[in-house]
This record gives C-alpha cells, structure tokens and sequence, in this order.
C-alpha cells in the first residue's frame, strides 16, 4: 500500500484529512499550552516540524537496518524514544543559543517534545503504512506542518478570544478547549477528501 502514494496525496493527507493535532489527537499538551502567542507557536511548529522529519528519516533506518535484521521489532517503541530524546537535545541548544527570547517563551514545552506523542506517532506511523525513505520524509514533514498549522490556527483563535466578551466561568483554559473541540468538528469536513 506504501508505495503506491503519491506525494501530493501524502501531504494533503497528512496536513488536512488526518491532521495529528485535530484528526488523530496527538501532541495535546503543547498545542494547548503553547498556543497563547502566534510568534511562539510558530517557533514550537516549526521545532517539532524538524524534530519530527528527521525522526522519522532517522527512525526508518533504524528500523529496517538494526531492528528488522536482528528481530528485535519488538523494540522499536525504546529505540524511537531515544532517537527523539536525541534530537529534541540538539535542539534545544541550537534554540538556546540562536533565539534566547524564543526559548525562555517555549519554556518546559521544548523538552517536552522529547514525549510529545505526535513526534513518536509519526514515525510509527511511517512503519506501519509501509512507507518507503522519501514518503517517510514527506510524511514527516506534512506531519510537522499539519502540528504547525493547528497550534498557529489555535493561537490566532486564542489571540482574538483575548479581546472578546467571555463569560467568567468560561475564561482560561475552559474556553480553549471548546475553541479546540470545534476546530478539530470543523476538520472532519476534511475527511473523504483523500483515500489511501
């Protein structure tokens, strides 16, 4: 089933149809606790974006060249992690010392990509859908871009609840997960666009 996808179908797939924020539901706790500023979401997308197209390159080898070879599949969910737990390290310095503001604002939810579970299921996701090293990039990158679309998208929602009438009991943290419910309502008019 893998190889026969086209790329283009990949990444309309990946961005909109099953979006791995609105559609699949992973990666929750960053895009609801980074999702107060456009400018920090933006810098926590494109982190995870990266993050996760280069697990997923670097996931597909380890799996097919070390795992496969010596039968130990069973140990993928352990290799993943310190694959991830690797990447997350590097950048994590790379953003301390490029963008000391962005890292003070992206603040514990940077090393928490390391268990962010959007990053771990778009490499397993890789695995199980057969597909081939290009794919895997593609579809890692569409996945980081489809995380990056859905917490800008929340941000600006959450920006603009800011100046607007909000009952008392509503304000905070009950509204922005209404607001998230009806964002992910609204992508499920996505689904039936693509066929894998």
């Amino acid at each position: 089933m893998g190889n026969s996808v086209s790329i283009a179908v990949i990444l309309l797939n990946s961005i909109l149809v099953q979006n791995i924020v609105l559609g699949k539901f992973l990666g929750i706790c960053p895009f609801v606790g980074v999702s107060k500023r456009i400018d920090t979401a933006l810098g926590m997308g494109m982190a995870v974006t990266f993050v996760i197209a280069l697990s997923s390159v670097i996931t597909y080898f380890v799996q097919y060249a070390i795992l496969v070879p010596l039968g130990i599949e069973y140990m993928q969910t352990i290799a993943f992690i310190l694959v991830i737990a690797g990447l997350v390290q590097l950048v994590e310095m790379f953003i301390q010392k490029s963008s000391p503001a962005l890292y003070q604002s992206l603040g514990i939810y940077l090393p928490l990509i390391t268990t962010n579970c959007a990053v771990l299921g778009a490499a397993i996701l890789n695995i199980t859908s057969g597909y081939n090293l290009l794919q895997t990039l593609v579809n890692g990158v569409a996945t980081g871009l489809s995380f990056t679309f859905a917490i800008v998208l929340f941000a600006g929602v959450r920006e603009r609840m800011e100046l607007a009438p909000i009952p008392k009991c509503m304000e905070g943290f009950p509204i922005a997960l209404v607001s998230a419910a009806l964002m992910a309502m609204a992508f499920l008019g996505f689904s039936g666009l693509v066929s894998l």
